[in-house]
């Protein structure tokens, strides 16, 4: 046991001073304690690293973030820095990088430059020790082989990934051309230019291009009738509109205005509109006049057309030439091959005596089967299904073909007709709209008409199709389903093939002691100037084998409170100065018509007296409420002023209840298309 004088005594002792290598040893601890601290080392092994690919993409990140990605034009120029700059930037986070304390490098005599590592090892007295250096010569050789090594393949996976996101190197001379350019361009600007690029799978990518082509119209404005009285405007039965509307809302998008055409939405739908007793008179006419359903101070002056039904028995003879699209842009499912299925199924339409020819173009045109009677089908629809895509689009030399085959097989009293299926552009040849209406005006006076058919998204020229199918004296519809190709080219295969009339024109005059303002809705693309009306050389709409038509004007009487502009002082009509004949008329409607194979029209005329009146709008007939539901839907579409508080939820009761036969679904699914309308627009009133 220990004495306690002992532990007295070591208690007493003085603290001896601390020697210069204890202080220097403690000295040492704390900077490495301290080093430690600020660059933490791994505890054992490799530290984990970025994998070789996560560090190429994040590299492009970082290029892609400082708009230094090369455009196409400049993209060979700029990768061979981009290629140093990357090596340097993956060896810097690979495992083969050494730190300082292990530098390999070349001196200037060629030997390894020795690493001057001192290792502090501590002995047993406590002596610090500095360990010689040990030759590196061998270890160094082997770990610079190493280094290489790694070095050659980051090298090339970051090629790899510049080769995915960059075009190829161009000629020396490109790139001559290309430094010259950026030599002259300003900082802003190149930065501008060096932009596009694809970049790695891994980064946002920009959707694709929306290239359809849509004409750009304006709503017909309120008019006054005693300063315009006079409307005037081309019959219109195409129904293009609709089912691309349809096919957008279908796809969760609300459609653009400028692709709503409302007067093809409200002709899209059969209606049972009374019809003429005989061919001699190709249609007939019925005018109804009812309340506003969104407006109470205003009425509906609804007209419908129903053209002459040709019999099965009397269908003159067709001479059809199909002109196919089949460019590159052609080879998605709902282009090429829909369109040859959509064709079988006209095929097998046609009557034995019919004849079929079909020219397909791309980048160039060419006859894929000679004039071939429907009776042999089976080398028809082998002609159609032998049609591949590929290939630029040289749409003109391609309808000169189509016309010159049709004039080959021309039927004399029968139907010449060219039906051109396409989804965009002509981008080779004449490809300017109005050069390609000229041709169609000039192929027309041949007896030829033209339909278009278009399908697909993205490069849909609508407005082209537009163009030439109303100077074709033609057609235009949008098949995005085999359903609709169905409805187009079977169930209205007589409206669309057998025309009863052409150049047909309206023209309404209103009586401004009755109306003092109306507004034709729809129809913008299709107007006429006044005196255009009995100018048969002005070419106009067609009306096919028991098409339908109809046309409504929003009208607003004389003693209404809701006049959108305010009533002249002078010029009202009195006793004084003869006052206004046929004062008990609301309007006065005309119709201008072309026998199929004329040249002189013929007039048709109707008065719309109040005897065309309804008191009510539930008292109209069931198709000229879900007529006029359709043409609030595409008001409410376009966001037009008339129906901004006007419903979905009223449109689709209106139809709804005006529903009535509907054995194909047509009205059903138009029920849904307001729905999904009403959702994607939040049910704004």
């Amino acid at each position: 046991m220990v004495d306690d004088n002992e532990l007295d005594m070591l208690r007493n002792i003085p603290t001896p001073a601390p020697s210069a290598d204890a202080k220097a040893r403690a000295l040492a601890a704390a900077m490495a304690a301290y080093d430690l601290e600020k660059n933490p080392a791994s505890t054992q092994g490799t530290e984990k690293a970025d994998r070789l690919t996560q560090r190429a993409r994040k590299l492009w990140r970082d290029i892609m973030q400082k708009k230094l990605i090369a455009a196409p034009a400049l993209a060979g120029l700029v990768a061979l820095p981009i290629a140093g700059y990357a090596t340097f930037y993956l060896m810097e986070g690979s495992p083969f990088n050494f730190g300082a304390e292990q530098e390999i490098a070349e001196a200037p005599s060629g030997r390894l430059k020795e690493a001057p590592v001192a290792e502090l090892r501590k002995t047993d007295s406590g002596a610090a020790q500095t360990a010689p250096a040990k030759p590196l010569a061998a270890a160094s050789q082997a770990a610079k082989a190493e280094a290489k090594a790694a070095a050659d393949v980051e090298a090339k996976a970051a090629a790899d990934v510049m080769n995915e996101a960059a075009p190829a190197m161009p000629a020396p001379e490109a790139l001559t051309d290309a430094a010259s350019e950026m030599s002259r361009m300003s900082a802003p600007t190149l930065t501008t230019q060096l932009q596009g690029v694809i970049a790695p799978s891994d980064m946002p990518m920009a959707p694709p291009e929306n290239r359809d082509r849509v004409e750009d119209f304006k709503t017909n404005p309120v008019r006054s009738a005693l300063e315009d009285p006079v409307s005037t405007f081309s019959i219109d039965v195409d129904t293009a509109s609709y089912s691309f509307a349809r096919r957008l809302l279908k796809e969760g998008v609300l459609p653009q205005a400028d692709t709503v055409r409302v007067e093809e939405m409200i002709n899209y739908f059969p209606y049972d509109w009374k019809g003429p007793e005989a061919i001699t008179t190709p249609f007939n006419t019925t005018v109804s006049v009812m309340p506003t359903p969104w407006n109470e101070h205003t009425k509906l002056m609804h007209v419908a057309i129903k053209g002459y039904d040709v019999k099965p028995i009397e269908q003159p003879k067709a001479n059809l030439v199909f002109l196919i699209d089949v460019s590159g842009s052609m080879d998605e499912p709902d282009k090429l091959p829909l369109l040859r299925s959509a064709f079988r199924l006209l095929v097998n339409k046609l009557n034995a005596d019919d004849t079929v020819s079909i020219v397909a173009y791309a980048g160039n045109a060419g006859t894929v089967l000679e004039p071939t009677k429907a009776s042999d089908r089976e080398k028809i629809l082998s002609a159609i299904d032998t049609l591949a895509p590929g290939g630029s689009t040289a749409g003109e030399a391609g309808i000169r073909e189509a016309y010159r085959l049709a004039q080959k097989s021309f039927v004399k009293d029968g139907i010449n007709r060219v039906m051109l299926a396409t989804d965009g552009d002509f981008n080779v040849g004449q490809t300017d709209d109005d050069e390609l209406k000229r041709l169609i005006e000039d192929k027309r006076k041949s007896g030829v008409f033209l339909s278009v058919f278009g399908f697909g998204r993205g490069n849909l020229n609508d407005q082209m199709m537009q163009t030439i199918a109303q100077n074709g004296n033609g057609t235009a519809a949008y098949i995005d389903t085999l359903a609709e190709a169905e409805k187009v080219l079977v169930q209205d295969a007589s409206s669309t093939l057998f025309p009863i009339a052409k150049d047909v024109k309206i023209q309404v005059e209103f009586n401004p002691a009755a109306v003092a303002e109306y507004r034709l809705i729809g129809y913008e693309t299709r107007a006429l100037n006044r005196e255009d009306f009995n100018n048969d050389r002005v070419d106009a709409g067609e009306i096919g084998s028991g098409h339908s038509v109809t046309a409504i004007y929003e009208i607003t009487p004389k003693d209404s409170p809701s006049l959108a502009m305010d009533p002249l002082r002078y010029g009202q009509a009195s006793t004084g100065n003869g006052g206004v004949a046929n004062a008990d008329e609301y309007a006065f409607v005309k119709i201008r018509y072309k026998a199929p194979d004329g040249d002189v029209s013929k007039l048709i005329t109707t008065p719309v007296t109040k005897t065309n009146e309804v008191a009510s709008f539930d008292g109209a007939g069931t198709d000229q409420r879900f007529s006029v539901a359709v043409a609030a839907f595409g008001q409410k579409l376009r966001d037009e002023d008339a129906t901004a508080k006007f419903g979905f939820d009223r449109i689709a009761e209106i139809a709804s209840a005006a529903r009535g036969a509907d054995p194909y679904g047509y009205r059903a699914e138009f029920l849904s298309l307001v729905r999904l309308a009403s959702s994607l627009q939040g049910n704004k009133q």
